[in-house]
């Protein structure tokens, strides 16, 4: 064996505390508590909406006033990744994510136990803190797990909590909070949380964080060739998803199955958990090629909803369609994130947080003005001008940001 050869071994033992003689084998146990831990942070996020009559009664105000706990929890992701990424870049990893993680374990407690808005609401502010930071590690964490060609498949996994919150957590946590009390589910996510601390100690590696002097300055990263591309797709993409996801009871009105919007709901989460396991298949080979169909299908899911949207059975295929592609769409931008931004990932992926929940608030925004200005048929016009954008933008970065497999 040449020198090269052993000293590159070395690197891979030492700097990312992969064994050379399991190179190819992905480290399971430690990518599914990453895996746990973005559960957990979409559930935190988005149960007050399934709770939101029970939690308006119990602490006495009106269901607008509950709902947001969800805004302010946005706002602290919002305010907090790319400051807090920036501050802690010297620290070692695996502590500041025990930090993140152990966050939700108290504010959830706190929750569970407040009678008093005020005090929930604040909470629910530091929840969105801990989850700006906790999503501005995972995929760098994710991806220094595993060599070069395992990174995309390991973000997959890390990223996997994602759509199972969504499709199963919600629901889940939703029926526990009518069935025993909203302050119960809470209780049990806190539970839950103490159990992923303990995971996490016992088969998450550490890793060093970057040596003091040696940080990466926000426009250093931000100036990087491909991070502006694909922030700008992050943010198109997400904006399309969220007008369309955040008014869907609305848009199911006209074609007469808003009763009906659980199944459409589940129709989408199902869907959406076969997109990121294809994504996982196929992702460190054909990352481009993703994004593009990714977003080609959902433009075609949006052109049929607004071709034949009034057809319920168009609807329910269309959701289908889009759920499909939206399921890896997380995966993909972020692996096409740490894949470009290299050692800053972090710093990268703090931005990504941001970019992310600027797009969730904006979906609330454009859609509200949509439905004010022009009703619920304007919408699937809006999603594919943005999408159009994203594909034009996706197909320009074929050096950088979405590199061609070959």
């Amino acid at each position: 064996m040449s020198s090269t050869s052993i000293n590159r071994s070395a690197c891979l033992q030492e700097c990312n505390q992969v064994p050379v003689s399991n190179q190819d084998r992905l480290p399971l146990p430690a990518l599914l508590a990453l895996a746990m831990a973005a559960f957990i942070t979409i559930l935190t996020e988005a149960l007050p909406a399934g709770l939101l009559p029970l939690m308006a009664q119990s602490l006495t105000v009106s269901e607008a006033l509950v709902g947001q706990l969800v805004t302010i929890y946005a706002i602290g992701s919002l305010l907090a990744a790319i400051p807090l990424t920036a501050v802690t870049q010297s620290w070692r990893r695996r502590p500041l994510l025990l930090i993140a993680i152990s966050g939700f374990a108290v504010v959830n407690a706190v929750t569970a136990v407040s009678d008093s808005y005020t005090i929930t609401l604040v909470a629910r502010f530091f929840a969105g803190v801990f989850a700006g930071l906790l999503w501005a590690l995972v995929a760098g964490y994710a991806a220094r797990m595993v060599p070069e060609h395992l990174k995309g498949r390991a973000i997959a996994i890390a990223m996997a909590g994602t759509p199972i919150a969504l499709s199963l957590g919600i629901p889940a946590g939703t029926f526990l909070g009518a069935a025993w009390g909203w302050r119960v589910t809470f209780g049990l996510m806190s539970i839950l949380t103490v159990i992923l601390v303990v995971w996490v100690t016992a088969k998450v590696p550490d890793f060093p964080g970057q040596a003091r002097g040696k940080g990466f300055a926000l426009r250093t990263v931000f100036t990087l060739p491909g991070i502006r591309p694909i922030l700008f797709v992050t943010l198109v993409y997400v904006l399309a998803h969220n007008i369309l996801y955040t008014y869907i009871a609305p848009f199911l009105v006209p074609v007469g199955i808003a009763d009906r919007i659980d199944l459409v709901l589940l129709v989408f989460g199902v869907a959406a958990l076969l997109g990121i396991w294809i994504v996982g298949v196929l992702i460190d080979r054909r990352l481009r090629e993703l994004v593009l169909i990714s977003t080609t299908l959902f433009a075609l899911a949006a052109l049929a909803l607004g071709l034949v949207g009034n057809v319920p059975a168009a609807v329910y295929a269309s959701v289908a369609v889009w759920g499909l592609a939206f399921g890896g769409s997380a995966t993909l931008f972020q692996t096409a994130l740490a894949k470009t931004a290299g050692e800053a990932t972090d710093v990268a992926q703090s931005m990504m947080v941001t970019v992310w929940n600027i797009a969730i608030a904006g979906g609330g925004i454009v859609g509200g003005i949509l439905l004010e200005t022009f009703s619920v048929s304007a919408f699937p016009w809006s999603v594919l001008v943005l999408l159009v954008a994203a594909l034009a933008v996706t197909g320009v970065a074929r050096s950088h940001g979405f590199p061609s497999s070959r």
